[in-house]
């Protein structure tokens, strides 16, 4: 889901920078409001370097648009969305800097995607449904978060007018929800994991 520079025009690029220093600046509020600040600084550090890793392993798609696991919605469901949405933006910024993966000018496209969407329809739809049953709750809001992300680039990339409904629609989605699929089973086993072994990240997920 990283897009490059040159697919959205730069009066669009401007509104999604704008959205991504919202985020932020709301982040670094209530990250300033946190009273266990050392151990999320930490844990989000750890889990910026491994987003950085997992989501440079890219699978090729037919429109060379690069997908890949995310990561994310694990870190949305352990930390909170916040933090999940911070973790995406330093994460992005290294392999937009240093890896060449998305491009400066659509960077809050790519956050917007990534970081933001992702991250709350995560942590919301986790939250929804975890009192009926934790690990459908864990594998369903993985798929979901991840699902609105794809119809979030979707749409980014109809109004930028560099592709059409049909072709997104045939590409994008059947290869994200199979990611989806993989990467939900995947957060069920790592999150009954960490709650046995190193539960006290979980007290971090208040943002």
């Amino acid at each position: 889901m990283h897009l490059p520079d040159g697919i959205i025009p730069i009066e669009q690029s401007v509104i999604y920078w704008v959205i991504t220093l919202v985020v932020i600046a709301i982040f670094l509020y209530k990250f300033s409001r946190n009273e266990q600040k050392e151990k999320a600084t930490i844990s989000i550090a750890l889990f910026a370097v491994f987003f950085v890793v997992v989501t440079s392993l890219s699978i090729p798609s037919p429109l060379g648009v690069p997908i890949h696991f995310f990561l994310i919605p694990l870190v949305a469901i352990l930390l909170g969305p916040w933090n999940g949405s911070i973790v995406s933006f330093f994460g992005l910024l290294v392999q937009s800097l240093a890896l060449n993966m998305g491009g400066i000018v659509c960077f809050g496209a790519n956050f917007l995607v990534i970081g933001v969407i992702v991250a709350f329809a995560t942590y919301g739809f986790y939250r929804l449904l975890a009192n009926i049953n934790d690990k459908m709750a864990i594998f369903c809001a993985t798929v979901v978060g991840i699902m609105f992300a794809t119809f979030g680039q979707v749409m980014i990339l109809i109004l930028s007018g560099a592709m059409n409904l049909n072709s997104l629609l045939a590409t994008l989605v059947p290869f994200y929800l199979f990611i989806g699929v993989i990467e939900g089973f995947a957060n069920v086993v790592i999150i009954y994991a960490i709650r046995k072994i190193k539960p006290e990240i979980m007290d971090l997920s208040t943002m």
